[in-house]
């Protein structure tokens, strides 16, 4: 059995040192544990903090591509380099590396593929009131969104199977922590969660450039979310709202017209026969969404039977 640790990388010159030093060479229910690095476009001296460590396997962007795509190329490297069972950490050595074996034990006993390690939240100094609310909306949502139950959903301190990474596929360019758990939920794969310890901070988020900015795109990702993983109900939902409405007020004009008043309420006609247009077309696009999502899921199931894919152009892989 393999194990990798991977860690996406961006300008972490500073904190990867310390980040590696607490990483394991030793898991229990592993002959190998390696480290892998992506070094997504950074201008400092990340590599170099990287190979000074030891690290086994480094993946390099030619440019920044987010975090999101840094952990895909990971994930696809991983599998290429014959890994069990993949870990996610961060550079800025956020989570306690003493808890590895921790999350990889549910995948090793059979009982998840998927395991999420749920942080103190509350219990986090640095993590400001607003954030933390932040934090409990966003996991609620992807807890709706996936139908599974993950207490922190945007924790990126996982554990996941050769099986799990294999079908995982990441289409947001922001993060990949609550879209990975809505498609583990479409899989019906097994999730766990354990609890986690996080170490002092050690420098701002990067990912939380500014509290309006970090709603706007988490807002964005929860709703392309939806619209990926959840088509019919998402535009369904809408529709039915639109026609509803159209449907009370053309009650009500019905209903003043049969008195003999309806003369001076033709808005109301016209916004009905808009709103229920507009409802009804909504209605026809939720059902070719759901069309295209289960012409989605066949190539995702042709894509896992194919075997792994390549990293990306633009990506470099050492050993």
């Amino acid at each position: 059995m393999k194990l990798i640790i991977q860690i996406p990388c961006y300008n972490e010159a500073e904190t990867l040192g310390l980040t590696l030093d607490a990483l394991p060479r030793q898991v229990p229910g592993f002959e190998r544990v390696e480290w892998l690095i992506i070094d997504d476009g950074s201008n400092d001296q990340t590599a170099e903090v990287a190979l000074q460590r030891g690290v086994d396997h480094i993946v390099r962007h030619s440019r920044n591509l987010g975090l999101a795509r840094a952990f895909s190329s990971g994930i696809s490297v991983c599998l290429q380099q014959g890994a069990d069972v993949i870990v996610n950490t961060d550079a800025d050595n956020q989570y306690d590396a003493r808890d590895i074996p921790a999350l990889t034990a549910p995948v090793l006993a059979g009982e998840a593929e998927l395991v999420i390690g749920s942080r103190p939240i509350e219990q986090i100094d640095h993590f400001s009131p607003l954030k933390k609310r932040l934090q409990r909306l966003g996991s609620l949502i992807v807890r709706l969104a996936s139908g599974t139950q993950v207490p922190d959903a945007t924790s990126g301190f996982r554990a996941i199977s050769r099986n799990a990474a294999q079908r995982l596929i990441v289409f947001s360019s922001y993060s990949y922590t609550l879209e990975t758990i809505v498609q583990a939920g479409q899989h019906q794969m097994a999730i766990a969660t354990v609890p986690v310890r996080v170490n002092p901070n050690l420098r701002p988020s990067r990912l939380m450039r500014s509290i309006p900015s970090y709603i706007w795109l988490s807002t964005v990702t929860i709703v392309r979310i939806f619209v990926i993983y959840r088509p019919f109900r998402f535009f369904a939902s809408i529709g039915v709202l639109l026609f509803g409405l159209g449907f009370l007020i053309g009650l009500r004009f019905l209903g003043v017209y049969l008195s003999g008043s309806g003369s001076g309420h033709v808005q109301s006609l016209i916004l009905a026969a808009v709103l229920l247009g507009m409802g009804f077309q909504t209605i026809l696009v939720a059902f070719l969404a759901d069309l295209l999502a289960a012409n989605r899921k066949l190539l995702e199931d042709i894509r896992f039977r194919a075997g792994v894919e390549k990293p990306d152009d633009g990506i470099t892989t050492s050993i």
